[in-house]
Parts: C-alpha cells; sequence; structure tokens
C-alpha cells in the first residue's frame, strides 16, 4: 500500500506551506530558502555520514543509504537545480500573494504532470481524466476574477508568472522523480538525503551571490523558528512521498494529484490564521478544481 504514505505527505506538506507563508513575511526570501534548507540537511546529514563511512548506524532499516556512485550523483544534482528554480519562483511569489491564491494555482500541478507523464513518459488518459484536467485549467481562468477584487491581476503580475513558472518546474521535477527512481533505479533515500546536500549549496550561494551584497537596500533577514520547520516539515512530507513512490505500483500521475489535496490545509491557513479575503469564493473554485483532481482519478 503506497496511497496512505502519500496522504501523510500532503498533510505535512500543507504544515510546510503555513511555516513558508508565516516565514516570508517581509523577510529575506533567498537568506529564509538558505537557512531552511540548513535545517533538511541537518535531519539528513547523519544518514549521508553513515553511507559515506560505512558506521553501519541505519543498516537494515527504511533510512539506509547504499554506497553512492558518479552518475547517481549527477542526476541527483540535476534534480536539486530543478527544485531550487522551483523553490526560487514559489517562494518569491508566496511572500507577495495571498495563501489562498497560491494554493489554487499549485494546486493545478498535477494536470502538468499528467500531461507530462503522455507527452514525455508516453502514459495515456482515459476520457474522465481529460475532463478533469479541463475543468481545473477552467477554474483557473474563472479564478482571475477572484484576485482582481484583492487587487491582483493575474494577466499583468510577475509574481503570478513567478507562481506559475514554478508550478510548472515543480510538475517537470515530479516526472523526474519517477524516472531517477523507477526508471534509473536510484534508491530513494539515496535520491532524499544527497539532494538535501546539494540543495543547501545552491541556496546559499544563491543568497550570497544576489541577495548578500545587497542586503542593506533590501528586505532584511529575521530568523523566526518556522524557517527551521519549512526544512523539517518538507523533508517528512518528501520521505513520505518518496517512499510512497517506490513503493510497486505507485503511478506519479495519482502521487501529484493526492499531494496537491494539501491546498485543503492552505485554505484553512488563509482564513483562519492569515484573515484573507473572498474566501467562500475561493473555497467555490477550489471545488471545482477538487472535482477536477477526483475526475484525474479515475483509471481505466
Amino acid at each position: 500500500m503506497w496511497i496512505p504514505f502519500v496522504i501523510l505527505s500532503a498533510v505535512f506538506l500543507g504544515i510546510y506551506d503555513i511555516c513558508k507563508k508565516t516565514s516570508l513575511k517581509q523577510n529575506a526570501v533567498l537568506a529564509v530558502m538558505a537557512l531552511s534548507s540548513s535545517a533538511s540537511l541537518v535531519m539528513m546529514l547523519p544518514m549521508i555520514l553513515d553511507s559515506a563511512f560505512g558506521f553501519g548506524w541505519f543498516e537494515k532499516t527504511v533510512f539506509e543509504i547504499p554506497k553512492t556512485n558518479f552518475r547517481n550523483q549527477l542526476f541527483i544534482i540535476l534534480k536539486a537545480v530543478i527544485v531550487q528554480a522551483s523553490w526560487f519562483c514559489n517562494f518569491y511569489a508566496m511572500k507577495h500573494l495571498p495563501i489562498s491564491i497560491v494554493g489554487p494555482v499549485r494546486s493545478s500541478a498535477p494536470a502538468w504532470t499528467l500531461l507530462g507523464a503522455i507527452f514525455i513518459l508516453g502514459e495515456r488518459l482515459n476520457i474522465y481524466q481529460w475532463l478533469g484536467a479541463g475543468i481545473i485549467l477552467t477554474c483557473l481562468f474563472f479564478y482571475a476574477n477572484y484576485g482582481k477584487k484583492e487587487g491582483i491581476k493575474l494577466k499583468h503580475n510577475p509574481k503570478v508568472m513567478l507562481l506559475i513558472l514554478g508550478t510548472l518546474i515543480g510538475s517537470a521535477s515530479a516526472l523526474y522523480d519517477k524516472v531517477i527512481l523507477r526508471e534509473l533505479m536510484i534508491d530513494r533515500m539515496e535520491v532524499q538525503a544527497w539532494f538535501s546536500f546539494y540543495q543547501f549549496l545552491l541556496a546559499v550561494m544563491m543568497m550570497f551571490i544576489f541577495w548578500w551584497p545587497h542586503k542593506e537596500k533590501t528586505d532584511k533577514f529575521e530568523f523566526r523558528s518556522t524557517i527551521l520547520l519549512i526544512g523539517f516539515f518538507l523533508t517528512v512530507a518528501d520521505f513520505l512521498y518518496f517512499y510512497g513512490l517506490s513503493r510497486d505500483g505507485a503511478l506519479i500521475g495519482i502521487v501529484s494529484l493526492i499531494r496537491r489535496s494539501n491546498v485543503i490545509i492552505s485554505f484553512v491557513a488563509g482564513a483562519v490564521l492569515f484573515h484573507e479575503k473572498n474566501i467562500k469564493q475561493k473555497a467555490f473554485i477550489l471545488s471545482g478544481i477538487l472535482i477536477g483532481v477526483a475526475f484525474l482519478c479515475l483509471l481505466k
């Protein structure tokens, strides 16, 4: 059974989104990315050291990492670059947009993942899944009207464009996950642990290149405990995600759909914690998106 692990992953992913929104408010994005990435690396570091030096701490457990090689490292580095690009876009967008707008746009990611699976991985959709993709795209089109009520013009807002780009890159990352786990047969813990290492390096490089030289003229950095929780909850969510995806019978399209149900938690947070506007209207659009997701789940 792989579905329960993916459902739990979605729950932790929703909490991760809340921590991210809280951490980014009036804060330096690249510094937040670097510090949250350090929390993920600290959690994975014992497994990395165990694999590198053969201590045997995690032998015959779900946390064991096999010896790596240069070929695997190259594929994991590429994954880190893809995810870092997605993070960069999504973090900047989330900082400036209501979480209840970010959630629905990002909830379209499964549609793009399925389309990528069709044209890149050779998968096929049935008529219900095509209908689901159409419903999701239609809902996002109408959602623009509610964004305008909050002064957000989706068509001309660069932050929304960043959000859409980050969502598309994230969908590409999901497809790549299936390739490296199921076709290239790279161990799931090897992927997650070494990915956290390269993700940290990339985040620190971007911080020192793009933010540090201009830190006096841009957003100041303020430490908040939720920044470390970003790394914690994302690491737990990714562990459950990779474990579920590595199980026999797991389908990347369905995995992506279930994980994106974290948008429900984002909506609740937007209403209760951040007191965002037009929640009822957004909930109506969200319902349409979830209906589309339900159609996408209908297999042959």
